[in-house]
């Protein structure tokens, strides 16, 4: 995202009556009198993305939250997208702003969906792993419930190792007091070992997958 959607994120949060200025006076706003265009552009931006509600013949413009989207005939929830994982090796930067929202239908969400976040997945080391009858294939979108603590061996769980995003299969191998985690995929990846002076962070179980 960049500066000026930044700026008008911000400018919208923080004024709730913004949708009744014209495009004029919101370009005014943010350092760019007399080009409305601009603001036209990012606010457009910001609605393609999902972050934003937007009807200027109406007065409305306002960030849409996590939660219920009432625009639609049928209950849509936005759960936020903090970026993406590998299901490869842990080469990805763990990043956890919002970059925009996914919009699902309440009915295909299970009840703790308050709790979830979404991840873009990239790489086929889970190509053979399945939630929901679902397989996790690159580009599809995990969905993680961050309130999980407590892991079962053959959980797919969204971990963090040294800075790095990865989803594996958790494994707990006791006899040697460490955490291993599986590709579950049609081609061979070396496991992961995690001991306890590792640092690393497992930010929850994979609950669900929406097809990309």
């Amino acid at each position: 995202m960049n500066i000026i959607q930044q700026q008008l994120l911000s400018l919208i949060a923080s004024n709730p009556d913004l949708g009744s200025l014209s495009l004029r006076k919101i370009a005014e706003r943010i350092g760019a009198k007399g080009k409305p265009q601009i603001a036209k552009y990012h606010l457009q931006q910001l609605e393609k993305a999902g972050l934003i509600q937007m009807n200027l013949e109406q007065g409305i413009l306002k960030v849409v939250k996590k939660g219920y989207n009432h625009v639609s005939k049928s209950p849509l929830f936005s759960i936020p997208i903090v970026g993406a994982a590998n299901c490869g090796p842990a080469t990805m930067y763990a990043d956890q702003r919002v970059e925009k929202y996914l919009k699902v239908s309440s009915s295909l969400l299970p009840r703790n969906k308050n709790r979830l976040f979404a991840i873009k997945t990239d790489g086929d080391s889970m190509n053979q792993a399945e939630i929901n009858g679902k397989k996790i294939e690159s580009g599809d979108y995990v969905l993680v419930d961050s309130e999980v603590k407590s892991y079962n061996n053959g959980d797919i769980v969204l971990a963090v190792i040294d800075g790095l995003a990865t989803i594996k299969e958790y494994n707990r191998d006791i006899k040697n007091n460490r955490i291993v985690l599986r590709a579950r995929s049609d081609h061979e990846y070396m496991p992961i070992y995690i001991s306890e002076t590792d640092e690393f962070i497992i930010n929850g179980k994979v609950v669900d997958v929406i097809k990309n």
